[in-house]
């Protein structure tokens, strides 16, 4: 399974809704990580109800069996009484086929995206360029043997990198898988520190990516 009850997850805002269907409902993708969605969409459901999510990438289906964690009702019917509009909150239990991997694929694309669109100046294109092709390769299955996180922390203007058993997402920093190249991450580290709080964020979204396709392994 790709939740996990002993962290929280990361997720990416959508600024355009990705259309899915919720069984044969159709549904609207608000935000989304590599362990649920936020969907908003016509009628109302419940938690623990069980549905597969389909939404289209790159020309491809990318379906996961989904349970409801929670739901709130956001807009009554209007005087034609027409279904009440909900947004929900699910988990992704099960990946259909190479639906993990076209996840990683989307969050890591979207991502690279919105950081290599926030600078401007000359300066950091390069450098944000780089960092956006990082993005989408990270959580790609290798075959190195390491095993284990490593968790780069910034601290007083000083970057520490600290193996670690534990695949959480720290607030000052990100941890990726330990196999991820260190070059790579020097470029990550850099955009890291030129990037508001929201591009921080978007980060160690993707940094997931990774330390999902750790654990896939373990």
């Amino acid at each position: 399974m790709l939740h996990d009850d002993r962290r929280e997850f990361q997720r990416l805002k959508l600024a355009k809704p990705i259309l899915a269907t919720m069984d044969s409902a159709n549904a609207l993708i608000l935000d989304i990580g590599m362990a649920g969605a936020l969907l908003e969409h016509y009628g109302v459901t419940e938690p623990g109800r069980q549905f597969q999510l389909t939404f289209r990438w790159q020309g491809e289906d990318v379906t996961f069996a989904c349970e409801v964690v929670r739901t709130s009702v956001v807009r009554q019917p209007a005087g034609d009484g027409k279904s009440k509009l909900s947004h929900t909150g699910v988990h992704f239990a099960k990946p259909v086929g190479e639906a993990a991997t076209l996840l990683q694929d989307l969050i890591g694309t979207f991502v690279g995206r919105i950081l290599a669109a926030q600078r401007s100046n000359a300066a950091g294109e390069d450098n944000h360029a780089k960092s956006a092709a990082i993005l989408s390769s990270l959580g790609e299955a290798r075959r190195k043997r390491t095993h284990g996180y490593v968790s780069y922390r910034l601290r007083d203007s000083m970057w520490w990198r600290v193996p670690t058993d534990s695949p959480v997402q720290p607030e000052d920093g990100f941890t990726v898988a330990a196999w991820e190249d260190e070059a790579e991450l020097e470029t990550l580290c850099r955009t890291y520190e030129e990037s508001d709080e929201e591009g921080r964020q978007l980060i160690r979204l993707v940094a997931e990516l990774s330390v999902t396709s750790s654990s896939s392994r373990a």
